[in-house]
């Protein structure tokens, strides 16, 4: 039931939001060098490497790193790079990996493939068993600013209570914290 619901919701979305992913490509276009999307490698589920996409944030030759390791992030975004991060709006190109079976709407969001810790972490956890998601428990209670053992321990919530209810509690809680601008640290 959860992989239709992805599915359809992720065409919904890509319909609806078409005509703002045309404007937020072109925007990064304009005002960077580079591709528009980025493909990021991630940790699928089952520990998979996946291409996940996003909208381009960074400039070319940036840290392939978590952005928290990284001494100066800022130095390495674009000029609109950290208003697409704080809304979220990087992440639309994301529903291409959805309709793709990669990843879900919800579900923990993949590591990077370096992020070891996080990755050991969630493999002893159970948590690798999961599909990724564009958003997440641990997306909406924290984000940017939970330490790796906090956002492993807010996915095995989400691993032991995951339903059709608990995903839509979080979508609505993605939705609101989106509009806010706010827990994004770049």
């Amino acid at each position: 039931m959860k992989r239709l619901i992805d599915i359809m919701l992720s065409i919904i979305l890509m319909f609806v939001l078409i005509v703002p992913m045309l404007f937020v490509g072109l925007a990064v276009r304009i005002t960077s060098s580079g591709p528009v999307i980025h493909w990021s490698r991630r940790i699928g589920r089952l520990n998979k490497v996946i291409a996940m996409p996003k909208f381009r944030t960074m400039v070319i030759k940036s840290p392939d790193i978590a952005t928290h390791l990284v001494d100066d992030p800022k130095k390495y975004l674009t000029p609109i790079g950290s208003f697409l991060r704080k809304s979220s709006l990087d992440e639309l190109p994301q529903l291409w990996s959805v309709l793709k079976g990669d990843m879900s709407i919800v579900g923990p969001r993949p590591a990077l493939f370096n992020q070891d810790d996080l990755i050991i972490l969630r493999k002893e956890s159970g948590v690798d068993k999961l599909k990724p998601g564009i958003t997440g428990w641990a997306q909406v209670n924290g984000r940017d600013e939970l330490s790796i053992f906090d956002k492993v321990a807010l996915d095995v919530e989400y691993l032991k209570k995951q339903s059709i209810w608990f995903d839509m509690k979080i979508l609505l809680m993605t939705l609101f914290k989106a509009l806010k601008f706010n827990e994004v640290s770049h």
